[in-house]
């Protein structure tokens, strides 16, 4: 899910919900073992923590050295120790593998981008025979997003134990009004990628989990790649946080539901354990499980054209404005976000989960990747947090592009 708590673009989705409802891997704590060089994004990503960031991966490949690092608060070491390698909620870095999906299909002529919803799930999307498979994939459909719905919220934080189907899911977007006529603009809305999940599974008569693991994950070789079924940590899954009910809610945006807070047992000293809050409500919007690694070599694939025939491709990199205000910024393909930082103009996604923050992104030809992992969402709402956050990200993008990093985002510039 993408989400954020506060103005940063990448983070909208939950505060709306929330308010309508290979290299050196660095040590992870203080007594993590010296290196004789430290690399500046190593610097940076300890500045993140000292920050409040509970704990951060990251990996860049400029295409000829991969640079791994994994960094944590030291309160969180109790629970794991943190590396490079581990397993993450990827949140709505989702949607990019099940729109390579759908389009998969599209190219065996099994689905087709102009498919009226209403084709493949009859009855179950109010105006379903004037949306189009596209304007799901590219959020123009009008649909509302199903986190708004008080009770969905509630799961996703952890506060109700109810599992979540994704015809229930889908009910409880559509139940709501419709934010505009199909096709006229952009929202970015999870309920679209719920109805896509739906489809993918009517077309082909085989669970999502199983086709990512039979198209995507296995074909690639991604071993730590999967879509649950439980909420259950494995022992590679990277520990998620969250504020606590007392210091989330001064990070909470104006109308939030009063009392709203995460379930999970008290870490630290302000912050809650998310990592097995409840996860029916992220399926095919934002619920698998990946490595920055195994996120790199997908990337890769996919950009590269190996997963997608060239005209598929062309179609997922073609973009509606995400700001209207803003036609040459940031750009949402099928799946797919183009995001204009310092350094260049990146593909790839963000996601959100309770507890897990991710950006992944490549060039334009899938030679270079980076992917920033961060174990919070909430904690990133404080000023200092955010900007030591975002200088990591910058600077992560630059060392990608083998470029300086920005003078704001050096080490240097306290």
């Amino acid at each position: 899910m993408t989400a954020h708590p506060t103005t940063p673009r990448r983070y909208r989705t939950l505060a709306l919900a929330l308010t309508a409802a290979l290299g050196v891997t660095l040590g992870a704590c203080a007594a993590a073992t010296a290196t004789p060089t430290r690399s500046p994004l190593a610097d940076l990503a300890r500045r993140a923590v000292d920050a409040g960031v509970p704990g951060v991966i990251v990996r860049v490949d400029d295409g000829h050295h991969p640079l791994t690092i994994a960094d944590q608060a030291s309160w969180s070491t109790a629970d794991h120790r943190l590396a490079a390698g581990d397993e993450f909620r990827m949140g709505s870095n989702t949607k990019t593998m099940v729109a390579t999906l759908v389009l998969q299909l599209v190219a065996e002529h099994r689905l087709a981008l102009t498919d009226p919803v209403e084709r493949w799930l009859p009855g179950l999307v109010p105006h379903g025979s004037a949306i189009t498979v596209r304007m799901l994939l590219n959020h123009t459909s009008g649909l509302a997003n199903y986190l708004y719905a008080p009770a969905v919220l509630a799961a996703f934080t952890g506060q109700d134990a109810h599992r979540w189907t994704p015809e229930e899911l889908l009910a409880a977007g559509t139940a709501q009004p419709a934010l505009f006529a199909p096709g006229t603009r952009f929202s970015y809305s999870n309920t679209n990628y719920i109805a896509l999940g739906l489809i993918l599974q009517k077309a082909t008569g085989q669970s999502l989990g199983d086709l990512i693991q039979q198209r995507i994950a296995r074909p690639l070789g991604l071993h730590g790649t999967y879509l649950p079924t439980t909420d259950t940590a494995g022992p590679h899954l990277a520990h998620g946080y969250e504020p606590d009910a007392a210091h989330l809610a001064p990070l909470l945006p104006q109308g939030t539901p009063p009392g709203t807070s995460f379930a999970g047992p008290h870490r630290g000293p302000a912050d809650v354990d998310t990592t097995v809050v409840n996860q029916s409500t992220l399926w095919a919007a934002g619920g698998i499980v990946s490595t920055a690694e195994d996120w790199a070599r997908f990337d890769r694939a996919l950009l590269s054209g190996t997963l997608l025939p060239s005209a598929q491709l062309a179609e997922m990199r073609t973009t509606v404005p995400e700001d209207p205000g803003t036609p040459n910024g940031d750009g949402y393909g099928l799946g797919l976000r183009k995001v204009v930082l310092p350094c260049g103009t990146v593909w790839g996604h963000d996601g959100q989960a309770a507890g897990y923050s991710s950006e992944t992104y490549t060039d334009d030809s899938g030679t270079r990747t980076v992917s920033v992992l961060t174990s919070t969402v909430f904690d990133l709402a404080r000023p200092q947090a955010a900007a030591a956050h975002q200088a990591l990200v910058d600077a992560a993008v630059c060392a990608m592009f083998d470029k300086p990093l920005p003078a704001a985002s050096s080490p240097s510039a306290r």
